[in-house]
């Protein structure tokens, strides 16, 4: 297996591959990853890894509050995650190409990245100015039956993103979504309206036949779900929104 060391970018959210992410950096260990990012030259790839925090929260507090009203906030790279920063997260997570990252005049960072290839966390340094991590590439595995399931999966999104945002507002359409099986599991993945735990067991599937066929399971129980609820807000499924760090 391929291993490598980059900086490393907790977040509440699961990255999949093939799939943009903003982000709005404000915390300075993840400023001084960025700046250490931009060294990089242009022509090469400017690589971090993004994993989801368990639980969807970080395990420490990082700021005042009760009980202690006087407690000062945590600093540090490993700041919120305790004692063995790598307890705090999922083990697999997702490589994140930065293609742009723009400083602004307070000193944060517009970043615009995208998912790249899913890599398994094998051990967390909090060493430096920002938490790194050595990772080893995970490939994806096909599966059988994909392109079948892939059709399913796509024929049950659509009736979920109807039943979800309602008739009238504009839904995506076959013809909209990719044909490779594997994007379409990762596509999915992201679109639907999941909590983090669901969307991490997707994530670290450990072949495109086993993440599609629980997709297709948890589509047709939320859509079953959604029949006898009310009527709900127009959801944009397609859009991710911009993770503050």
């Amino acid at each position: 297996m391929t291993t490598a060391r980059l900086p490393l970018f907790p977040l509440n959210a699961v990255l999949f591959p093939g799939l943009v992410l903003p982000l709005n950096v404000f915390e300075e260990r993840y400023r001084a990853m960025m700046r250490e990012l931009l060294k990089t030259d242009e022509s090469e790839p400017r690589r971090f890894a993004v994993v989801a925090i368990r639980d969807g929260r970080e395990v420490a507090p990082t700021a005042p509050g009760l009980p202690d009203q006087t407690a000062l906030p945590e600093k540090g790279p490993a700041a919120g995650f305790g004692p063995d920063p790598i307890q705090a997260f999922h083990r697999v997570g997702c490589v994140a190409d930065a293609a742009s990252i723009r400083e602004r005049a307070d000193g944060g960072f517009e970043v615009m990245c995208t998912g790249t290839t899913r890599v398994k966390l094998l051990s967390v340094d909090a060493d430096g100015p920002f938490l790194t991590a050595e990772v080893e590439h995970i490939p994806e595995e096909q599966g059988e039956e994909t392109e079948e399931l892939a059709e399913g999966v796509l024929r049950a999104f659509r009736a979920y993103q109807k039943r979800l945002a309602g008739a009238r507002e504009r839904s995506l359409t076959t013809s909209e979504l990719p044909d490779d099986p594997s994007v379409v599991s990762y596509l999915v993945a992201a679109a639907a309206v999941l909590d983090t735990p669901a969307k991490q067991r997707l994530l670290q599937a450990p072949d495109t036949t086993t993440r599609l066929r629980e997709e297709l399971a948890l589509l047709r129980a939320e859509t079953a779900v959604l029949r006898h609820l009310p009527s709900l807000p127009a959801v944009e499924l397609t859009r991710t929104p911009t993770s503050p760090n």
